[in-house]
C-alpha cells in the first residue's frame, strides 16, 4: 500500500511535507517524497490529508470496566487487600466492550489496561492492540511486556482507611510498600539461590522441595529483576517523589507518573529520572491531591530537557479524542511562549507512549522496518474538526469513516439502533 502525498508527522519531532509513506508486509518499508508504486499497490491519495502513526493509550480501563457500565461488568479493582500484585488485568478483559470501536475511530490504535487504583499495588496490566476479537489473547500486543499498577494518595487511603483498615494515611501509604518490597526481595534472593545451585550440580538442592511460589511476590520480584516496569498512578509532586526515592532504595523501574497533575513542578526531576509524565490536559480540582493541577502541565513537562509528556485518557470518552486533549495543551504551551508544532505535539500520542511501554522499536513512529500502525486524518489531527479517515493496524485497515459498514462490531453492539446523526 502505497499513501501518497500527506502532510506526514512521523512522530519523533519530524515532519514531511508531500510525503509518501509505502505499507508491505504489515509494516512501514519507505517514508519519503515521490516514492514509486510498486506494480500490485494500493495507492491511495492524502493530498491535503495528515498521516500520523497510531496514538497510543497508556492508562485505559476498556475491557475491565466496560460498557455497560454496571455492576456485574465492574472487574478493574480487586479491592480485597491494599496489595493484590498477584491479579493480572488481562483476566477481566472483555473484549466485545464497544469502547474499543469508539477509541478506535478516534485513531487509538495500541492500549495499555491498567487495574483500577483503589491498592497499592493493584496487580499486572496488559498492552492490546485495538482489533477485533472474542478473546483477549488474540487482542495482546505480541512481545510486549506487562507493566505493574501502582497508587499512592488518596484512592488506597480512603478504600481502606474507611473501613478502618490499613492504611489510612500517606505515611501508611509509603510503610506498606515498602514492606512489600523488603518482602519480595528477600523471596527474590530465595528463588535465585534455589536456581543458581541446581546449575552449579547441586545435589542437595536437586534432593530438596524448591522454595514455595507464590503469585503475589513472582510479580514483584519480577519487578525487581527488571522483566516488569512501573506504571503509577499519582498526583502530588512531593508523593512522586517519594516514590523516587523509594524505587532508588529497591531497584526498581518507574517509567510513568499516571495524572500527575503537579507533574510541572517537578519536570526536571522526571526528566532526570527518564520518567515520562502521562497526564490530562486540564483535569482537576475534582479532590484535595487534584486540586494544584494547571492547564499548562503537559508543556511544560515536555519542556524539560529530555522531558517526557503523555497525553492519556483514564476514561471511556476521553480515549475517543486524544487528539483534541492534547490540542487544549498545545494552545495553553503556546500561550507560555513554548513553540509546539503538531510534530511535537503529536510525540505524546505516539513516541512517548511507545517509549513508556518499552515498544519504541516497533510502533510509535512511522520510520521502516516498524509495525504500521497509521492513522490517515481529514486535516491536522489537533484541529477540533479533525477526524480520522482511516485506521490501519499492521497495515490492515481496521476502520473506514467512508464505509462504516465494513468496521467490525462488538457483539454488544450487534442490533443497537445508532443515535441520530450517527453513521450507519
Amino acid at each position: 500500500m502505497l499513501i501518497q502525498g500527506a502532510t506526514v508527522l512521523i512522530g519523533n519531532g519530524a515532519r514531511l511535507d508531500d510525503g509518501d509513506v509505502l505499507i508491505e508486509g504489515g509494516k512501514i518499508s519507505a517514508v519519503g517524497t515521490a516514492l514509486p508504486a510498486p506494480a500490485d499497490a494500493w495507492v491511495i491519495n492524502a493530498h491535503g490529508r495528515v498521516v500520523s502513526p497510531g496514538l497510543i493509550d497508556v492508562h485505559s480501563h476498556l475491557g475491565v470496566y466496560p460498557s455497560p457500565g454496571v455492576s456485574g461488568n465492574d472487574d478493574g479493582n480487586e479491592a480485597t487487600a491494599p496489595v493484590t500484585a498477584n491479579v493480572w488485568a488481562e483476566h477481566s478483559v472483555w473484549p466485545q466492550d464497544p469502547g474499543f470501536e469508539a477509541a478506535l475511530a478516534g485513531g487509538v490504535t495500541t492500549l495499555q489496561i491498567l487495574p483500577g487504583s483503589a491498592n497499592l499495588i493493584g496487580g499486572r496490566s496488559v498492552v492490546l492492540k485495538n482489533v477485533p476479537a472474542v478473546t483477549y489473547q488474540a487482542m495482546k500486543f505480541p512481545g510486549a511486556a506487562q507493566g505493574l499498577k501502582m497508587a499512592c494518595g488518596e484512592n488506597p487511603k480512603r478504600v481502606y482507611g474507611d473501613h478502618g483498615q490499613a492504611p489510612s494515611t500517606r505515611m501508611g501509604n509509603v510503610a506498606g510498600y515498602r514492606a512489600q518490597w523488603i518482602e519480595a526481595s528477600d523471596y527474590l534472593r530465595e528463588q535465585k539461590a534455589y536456581q543458581a545451585s541446581l546449575k552449579a550440580g547441586d545435589k542437595a538442592a536437586a534432593e530438596t522441595k524448591p522454595p514455595k511460589r507464590d503469585l503475589r511476590l513472582d510479580t514483584l520480584a519480577a519487578v525487581l529483576d527488571g522483566e516488569i516496569n512501573v506504571h503509577m498512578h499519582c498526583y502530588r509532586a512531593d508523593e512522586m517523589a517519594t516514590m523516587i526515592d523509594m524505587s532508588r532504595e529497591f531497584g526498581f523501574k518507574i517509567v510513568a507518573f499516571h495524572h500527575a497533575v503537579e507533574a510541572y513542578k517537578i519536570a526536571d526531576l522526571l526528566a532526570e529520572h527518564d520518567i515520562c509524565g502521562a497526564m490530562w490536559a486540564d483535569w482537576w480540582g475534582f479532590k484535595m491531591e487534584s486540586n494544584d493541577g494547571i492547564q499548562e502541565n503537559i508543556a511544560l513537562v515536555d519542556a524539560a530537557p529530555k522531558g517526557c509528556a503523555i497525553v492519556h485518557s483514564d476514561s471511556q470518552e476521553g480515549i475517543q479524542r486524544l487528539n483534541q486533549e492534547a490540542a487544549k495543551a498545545m494552545v495553553h504551551g503556546e500561550a507560555l511562549g513554548l513553540a509546539i508544532p503538531p510534530e511535537r505535539a503529536i510525540r505524546w500520542l505516539t513516541q512517548n507512549p511507545a517509549r513508556s511501554l518499552g515498544l519504541l522499536e516497533r510502533v510509535g513512529t512511522i520510520e521502516p522496518g516498524k509495525m504500521a500502525d497509521v492513522v490517515i486524518w481529514n486535516r491536522n489531527p489537533f484541529s477540533v474538526y479533525a477526524l480520522a479517515d482511516q485506521v490501519f493496524i499492521d497495515g490492515v485497515l481496521q476502520y473506514d469513516r467512508a464505509h462504516p459498514r465494513l468496521t467490525p462490531r462488538s457483539d454488544f453492539m450487534l442490533g443497537q439502533p445508532a443515535a441520530p446523526g450517527v453513521l450507519q
